[in-house]
C-alpha cells in the first residue's frame, strides 16, 4: 500500500515546490558599477517574511554571498570579498523578488551565482553573471618612426588598456582587405584583471599606404579603431638616390661652368676679331687717304 502511495505524495510535493526564476541570458555588468542579479519566487498563498530564507552562493564553489533568515541579513559566513557589497531590496520580499544588488562589480565578480529560497518549500536557480569594462582608444605607432623609405620593413603596433574580456584585433590596409599574415597580438591583465592588448602589424612599406587597426569587444559590441597614412613626402630619399641626385647636380654644375667659359672664351675671340678687322679696315682707309694725296701732289 505504502509503495502505491509515495509516488502520489512525490508528486504531490512537486506541485507545491516553490518556482525560482532567474534570467537565462547572461547578466552583463560594467566593472566598478553596480548589478542586480534578478531572482523571483511565486508561492500559492502569502507568508510571514519571519519564515522566509534566502541564500545567495557561488555555484562552482559554494561560497557563500548573501544570507537573509528570520527577518534579517545573516553574514556571518559571508566570503570576506563580498563583505559591505551585498543587499536585497527589502519591500520586495514580501511580492516574491529575492533578487541581489552587488556593489563596484569586479573581474572576480564574473562567474555562476545560485539563489536559494525557502518559505515551507524551497527551490533554486542558478544565474551567469559576466564583467566588461571598455577599452581606451586605439594608439598606433610606427618602428621606425623616421627615415623610411620604400621597402623598408616597418613594425605597426596598436594598443589599447583596461579593457575586459579579452579583444579581438583586425588589421586592415586603405583597400578594406583584411591583412591576417604577420600579425601577433597578445594581452597582459593587470592586478584588477583588466586587460591591456597589443597587435603588431609587419609590412613592406610602400608609399601612399593606408593602414588601420580595429579593437572589438566581444561583450559590450563596442569598437576602437585606429589608423595611419604613409604619404610620399613622409619618406626619406634613400641614400643611393640621394648620391646619385647630388652627383646629378654637381656634374650639371661642372657643365653649366665650363659651357660659361666656352662662351666667355668664344665671345672675347669673337671681340678681339672684330677689333683687328675694325683697326686693319682703319689702317687701308688711312693708306688710301695717303695715296689719295700723294696723286694730288703731282
Amino acid at each position: 500500500m505504502l509503495s502505491l502511495l509515495l509516488p502520489a505524495l512525490l508528486a504531490i510535493q512537486a506541485l507545491a515546490a516553490m518556482e525560482v526564476r532567474v534570467p537565462e541570458q547572461p547578466v552583463v555588468a560594467l566593472h566598478g558599477s553596480d548589478a542586480t542579479l534578478h531572482c523571483s519566487f511565486s508561492l500559492a498563498k502569502p507568508f510571514n517574511l519571519s519564515n522566509l530564507t534566502v541564500f545567495w552562493q557561488l555555484t562552482d564553489t559554494q561560497q557563500s554571498v548573501y544570507s537573509y533568515s528570520g527577518g534579517r541579513d545573516q553574514l556571518q559566513y559571508q566570503a570576506e570579498r563580498f563583505a559591505n557589497r551585498t543587499a536585497l531590496f527589502p519591500a520586495q520580499l514580501g511580492l516574491g523578488n529575492a533578487s541581489l544588488l552587488l556593489s563596484r562589480v569586479v573581474v572576480a565578480d564574473e562567474g555562476s551565482y545560485t539563489c536559494f529560497v525557502r518559505v515551507h518549500d524551497y527551490g533554486s536557480a542558478a544565474l551567469l553573471l559576466q564583467v566588461a569594462a571598455p577599452y581606451s582608444k586605439p594608439v598606433l605607432t610606427l618602428q621606425p618612426k623616421s627615415n623610411l623609405r620604400p621597402g623598408d620593413e616597418v613594425a605597426l603596433t596598436c594598443a589599447a588598456y583596461g579593457g575586459y574580456p579579452e579583444a579581438s584585433v583586425m588589421w586592415q590596409n586603405g583597400g578594406g582587405q583584411n591583412l591576417i599574415d604577420n600579425v601577433t597580438t597578445s594581452s597582459v591583465a593587470n592586478e584588477d584583471g583588466l586587460f591591456s592588448m597589443t597587435s603588431v602589424l609587419t609590412v613592406v612599406l610602400e608609399a601612399n599606404s593606408t593602414y588601420s587597426c580595429r579593437l572589438i569587444n566581444p561583450l559590450l559590441g563596442e569598437e576602437g579603431n585606429a589608423s595611419v597614412t604613409i604619404t610620399g613626402q613622409n619618406i626619406a630619399f634613400p641614400p643611393v638616390a640621394l648620391w646619385v641626385t647630388v652627383g646629378l647636380a654637381v656634374c650639371l654644375l661642372v657643365l653649366l661652368v665650363a659651357l660659361a667659359a666656352v662662351c666667355r672664351r668664344k665671345i672675347k675671340e669673337s671681340c678681339e676679331e672684330a677689333r683687328r678687322e675694325a683697326e686693319e679696315a682703319k689702317e687701308l682707309e688711312e693708306e688710301e687717304s695717303k695715296t689719295a694725296m700723294t696723286l694730288l701732289s703731282s
